[in-house]
């Protein structure tokens, strides 16, 4: 009767998931309520964009709600974006590595339940004839049946165990999740890089273009005795330096375009539809902010952390139970019979029951240092976990302050553009009536040549900025606005309705 009770007891707590962990309690933000205000963060871009004819509005979506379709628009970055989410390395080993924490995670569960084994064995021995009361000294032994055993989790110590490997899975699954939304954010950024190189390319080549008709003319004037050798050295330095950046950047838009290849993960396919220029991308400019308290539940790396320091808080729990006794019960039913005819017969039954319990009573201090490591290893998730969001935030507010002086800074950049052209223009005319030197010219003509590169990198800064921003605030999971979020441990395939699913993190637990 004991016995059976003893059973009931284990089988009650057992189900009943009991472990020695600690109450789990989420650590304080340990940042301001609200994103910064005042100054730069004062001047974003509102709901509608008057100053601007055509600029889409987000109309008060969250990031995370935002398919990356509606918020990218350009069509050949799209399908790049596709490729890459079927075909990046680093996104494959992110889902094989959740994979992998998947199945760990099923070998930990396992040891909740009772081990069933079939076996059969057969033995044979001799025995000294003097050593012998029958005179036999060839004996036989044939066995078939079953072994079973149990570790009855009083203590919760695989409970423990089991919840750490959950928390750990849980976490992966969270970084591929990361991984995905951050291979969006690069595609594109690279992308715009590309498109950056191919306007440089267009200025330093118009540029250049100038600078040998005027090298020409100097040099003509130089030949007929009516110019200077001054006049024709400082025509050939603007020759000579678009020349050089025209080499670099040519350079550097190979290199721009190999990193986007390695991105997607293939050669960049040939029959990809036409895409837009760098200022024609029409980013979404106005996605809300929300609050920080907001990017706990929007930020997948900092879902992660959390779920790591569950791990560590579980791992508390299973470092306690080892202080406590391990009960085990094993047993084994089956046939024994000396011969392999007699397997079967009527009486050849065997059977065995040994419960166990075991006690630790020395261990060298080895317990108490395991409970030490799994408290400093909580203390370090907590950090861990404390440092992912004061990230977030600081990304989040760098966003903020880029966005609301970009606009600005290339209003300005426009502005000086075009009087730097002006004064080219003026420089010219003065030069050939004879009332200006050369050097007005060639002064005027760098100018415009830095002024023109210098428009085009802030407006290739600005729509990063954007992605960036896109990014931080946690979008770019859906595809489409309206879409249903996939699970995190959900991997995309565009294009393949069979592709497999990975078990849910529900269906795992």
């Amino acid at each position: 009767m004991q016995k059976h009770s003893l059973i009931a007891v284990a089988v009650a707590l057992f189900a009943a998931g009991c472990t020695m962990a600690p109450k789990y309690q989420r650590p304080a933000e340990p940042v301001t309520a609200t994103f910064p205000t005042g100054g730069v963060y004062d001047t974003q871009p509102g709901a509608t964009q008057p100053d601007k004819a055509g600029a889409r509005s987000a109309n008060g979506q969250a990031a995370a709600d935002i398919g990356w379709r509606d918020f990218f628009v350009d069509p050949r970055m799209q399908q790049l974006i596709e490729i890459a989410l079927k075909n990046n390395r680093d996104l494959r080993v992110s889902v094989l590595n959740m994979q992998a924490s998947q199945a760990q995670f099923r070998i930990v569960r396992a040891g909740l339940l009772p081990t069933l084994d079939a076996a059969g064995s057969q033995s044979k021995s001799r025995t000294p004839k003097d050593l012998t009361s029958t005179g036999v000294t060839i004996s036989n032994s044939y066995s078939v049946g079953l072994n079973a055993s149990w570790e009855i989790d009083f203590f919760g110590r695989i409970q423990s165990l089991k919840d750490q490997a959950l928390a750990q899975y849980l976490a992966t699954t969270q970084a591929r999740k990361a991984a995905e939304i951050a291979l969006v954010s690069q595609v594109a950024n690279q992308y715009l890089t590309v498109l950056e190189l191919d306007d440089l390319l267009k200025v330093t080549q118009n540029t250049l273009k100038t600078a040998q008709e005027s090298y020409r003319i100097t040099k003509l004037q130089f030949d007929n005795g009516t110019g200077t050798e001054l006049d024709l050295r400082q025509s050939e330095t603007v020759v000579e330096t678009a020349n050089a950046n025209l080499q670099a950047q040519e350079r550097l838009r190979a290199q721009a375009e190999n990193a986007l290849v390695l991105l997607v993960g293939e050669p960049l396919p040939a029959d990809m539809p036409p895409g837009l220029t760098l200022n024609d991308q029409n980013l979404l400019t106005d996605i809300p902010a929300g609050l920080p308290s907001d990017l706990l539940t929007r930020r997948p790396d900092i879902i992660e952390a959390e779920e790591n320091l569950l791990a560590a808080n579980a791992n508390i729990g299973a470092a306690r139970a080892a202080f406590f006794p391990k009960v085990s019960l094993t047993g084994s039913f089956g046939t024994l019979s000396p011969s392999l005819g007699g397997l079967f017969k009527p009486g050849s039954a065997a059977w065995s029951f040994a419960p166990s319990i075991t006690l630790p009573i020395f261990e060298g201090g080895q317990n108490i240092a395991n409970l030490d490591l799994a408290n400093i290893q909580k203390k370090v998730q907590i950090a861990t976990y404390e440092k992912a969001i004061q990230t977030a935030f600081r990304e989040v507010a760098d966003g903020l302050a880029a966005r609301g002086t970009y606009d600005q800074q290339i209003q300005a950049l426009e502005r000086n553009t075009f009087a730097e052209q002006r004064r080219l223009d003026l420089s010219n005319l003065r030069y050939t009536n004879g009332v200006d030197s050369y050097l007005s010219v060639l002064t005027a003509q760098t100018d415009l040549y830095s002024s023109q590169q210098s428009l085009i990198t802030a407006r290739m800064e600005r729509l990063q900025n954007l992605v960036t921003l896109y990014q931080a605030l946690g979008g770019g999971w859906i595809e489409k606005d309206g879409d249903q979020p996939r699970p995190a441990d959900a991997p995309v395939d565009y294009g393949s309705a069979s592709a497999p699913v990975a078990a849910s993190a529900a269906t795992a637990g």
